[in-house]
């Protein structure tokens, strides 16, 4: 293979990691659903593609119009922030007042299965920033390759699949650990913690 197109996808590789491995709601739900055990494929399939098709986009050029309409990225900062905040509630709520949770033993329910690809839906595309880094950065990151455009855009995509699968079903060796209802506390207050300042920065930034 020539090494020009291997340069430029590891070049996309590169890039899209130092993106997503930051700390944040999207990661924070996966590493808990991939720690519980429950709709691990779904939800790292839903951050996987997202990502593809956000990143095909900004390759594709769309993102002369993510700068074109600000007031796009206000709404759905302003929709984002208070999600994040809804769903941070919800975790400090289980932090504080604990059902005795523990890594299940059995299967999930269909509606359990929904409600976290719909969780994972929104995390993802009502994150205001997900449009300015995987759009807009990554797709003018892409365009200086030229030719190569979407050879680095597939790279950008496999460092998407390689970490949320990694995350998601690495979650699972924290096993032992989370065998104990305690530690469920520890991490959803982490999340809560996670979820409601990226919430709070959202509605501040976006207000």
């Amino acid at each position: 293979m020539d090494n020009g197109i291997l340069t430029t996808a590891a070049a996309g590789f590169g890039a899209s990691l130092s993106l997503i491995v930051a700390i944040g709601a999207q990661n924070a739900f996966v590493l808990r659903h991939g720690a519980r055990g429950r709709s691990v494929g779904a939800v790292v399939g839903v951050c996987a593609l997202s990502d593809a098709v956000l990143i095909a986009l900004g390759v594709a050029g769309l993102g002369a119009v993510v700068t074109a309409w600000p007031a796009a990225l206000t709404v759905v900062g302003l929709a984002g922030g208070c999600f994040l905040i809804c769903y941070g509630l919800l975790a400090a709520r289980r932090a504080v007042r604990p059902a005795g949770e523990a890594l299940p033993a059995s299967g999930i329910t269909a509606g359990s299965a929904r409600a976290a690809v719909f969780t994972c839906l929104a995390l993802t595309w009502l994150n205001p920033h997900v449009y300015l880094d995987t759009v807009l950065l990554l797709g003018a990151l892409a365009t200086d390759h030229g030719r190569l455009r979407w050879v680095f855009g597939l790279g950008a995509m496999a460092a998407s699949l390689v970490w949320f699968t990694g995350l998601g079903y690495g979650a699972r060796l924290l096993g032992p650990v989370l065998s104990r209802p305690a530690a469920w506390r520890v991490l959803d207050a982490f999340v809560a913690v996670t979820m409601l300042s990226l919430g709070a920065g959202l509605l501040l930034r976006s207000w």
